[in-house]
């Protein structure tokens, strides 16, 4: 890849059909040999029984399991959550697991957290709807405790841990980087203030997604931090295709030329890394497709954005 472009990085078989150990496995290692800077996972805990969540959402892995499925078989690669909706754990049985994902990794987490959107969820979870806000903002205070402090404290409003040692630590240190999701103005200035970057969502509008990248880094500078240091990832919902949609065509959807132009767009915007997600394409993330075809058009992709080439 060129310098005017992002980082790149790809979507881990997570949802659908395609969605096997064995496709992640392929996936991963060849992801690593062409080059791409990291691997994605999310979270979706349930999907209502009346349906009203697209096909990507219906048949989802945990967002832990599968990065160190793949951990073993990389060396290299990133491994990312995009996102980890943090309220459905404590912050104790958070850490534990994403410190253990570090440590089997050799120290390539990025931990990307969210407070979640689906009320059912939140119920299921047995986590109060309200004050989602206030609650993230104590969740990443006693996060970073765990991993900074031995030993460990804290009383909060929302979360208590009495006087504690907490081992093993992370491999990365102070802890791995942070990073979180949200839209709103507050969480965009939050994920500024408070962590090392932001991550948009599936729905992010990315004709004007430097308005968001703007807020992100205005929270930092704002806390003091550098806001040239805070890093903006996008979800890329890429559809590559093998002529020119035309009328209509929306960011990374065309052919591979066309794919490219929109990735230096968003680097001239301010995004430092877009990860390419099959996830929620209907072509591979929809459970009822053919994992075959599924596949070969992910590695087809795979290919045609390989950072190396």
């Amino acid at each position: 890849m060129t310098p005017d472009l992002p980082l790149i990085g790809f979507g881990l078989p997570v949802s659908g059909s395609w969605a096997t150990p064995a496709t992640m496995t392929a996936v991963a290692r060849r992801a690593e040999e062409l080059g791409y800077a990291s691997l994605w996972s999310f979270q979706r805990v349930l999907f209502p029984a009346g349906g009203g969540l697209g096909p990507m959402y219906r048949s989802v892995h945990d967002p832990v399991v599968p990065l160190a499925h793949v951990a073993a078989v990389t060396d290299r690669i990133r491994l990312g959550t995009a996102i980890i909706n943090a309220p459905f754990s404590s912050p104790a049985l958070l850490a534990k697991s994403l410190t253990s994902l570090d440590v089997v990794s050799g120290g390539r987490l990025d931990a990307g957290l969210g407070l979640g959107w689906a009320e059912d969820e939140y119920t299921a979870a047995g986590v109060p709807f309200e004050k989602r806000g206030a609650r993230m903002d104590e969740y990443l205070r006693v996060l970073t405790a765990l991993w900074t402090e031995d030993p460990v404290a804290f009383d909060g409003e929302f979360y208590t841990v009495p006087a504690s040692r907490v081992s093993p630590a992370p491999v990365q240190r102070p802890h791995p980087p942070l990073l979180l999701g949200g839209g709103a103005p507050a969480a965009l200035r939050r994920a500024g203030r408070l962590t090392s970057g932001w991550i948009s969502s599936s729905r992010q509008d990315l004709t004007s997604i430097g308005e968001s990248i703007a807020v992100v880094r205005e929270g930092a500078e704002q806390a003091g931090r550098d806001p040239d240091a805070v890093r903006a990832v996008v979800r890329g919902l890429v559809d590559l295709l093998d002529h020119d949609p035309g009328a209509g065509r929306r960011p990374l959807q065309g052919t591979r030329d066309q794919v490219l132009d929109d990735l230096r767009d968003l680097a001239a915007q301010g995004v430092t890394e877009v990860f390419l997600d099959l996830n929620f394409s209907p072509r591979v993330g929809d459970p009822d497709v053919d994992a075959g075809p599924a596949t070969s058009y992910a590695h087809e992709v795979l290919e045609a954005f390989a950072p190396a080439g």
